[in-house]
């Protein structure tokens, strides 16, 4: 989450505007003191499909094969 200053916000509000589209919020701030949070619409959100991605990654069987034991050491700490 950023904090921007008014001058600012009005300023840049296109590029704002793009990056809240993005996902990101936004604080717009007065004096240093937040005053509003600019954060995306609900509706505009894209609609996911379930298997969008099918035919697109390939996950062959050795995908399922144990770690070795020096990346088991590297994830387990």
């Amino acid at each position: 989450m950023s904090t921007i200053n008014v001058h600012e916000a009005k300023t840049h509000l296109s590029r704002l505007l793009a990056r809240v589209e993005a996902g990101e919020e936004i604080v717009i701030a007065r004096s240093g003191k937040p005053v509003a949070r600019l954060v995306g619409y609900p509706g505009n959100r894209p609609v996911r499909r379930f298997g969008s991605l099918r035919g697109h990654l390939i996950v062959d069987d050795t995908f399922f094969d144990p770690l070795p034991e020096s990346e088991l050491t590297a994830w387990e700490g």
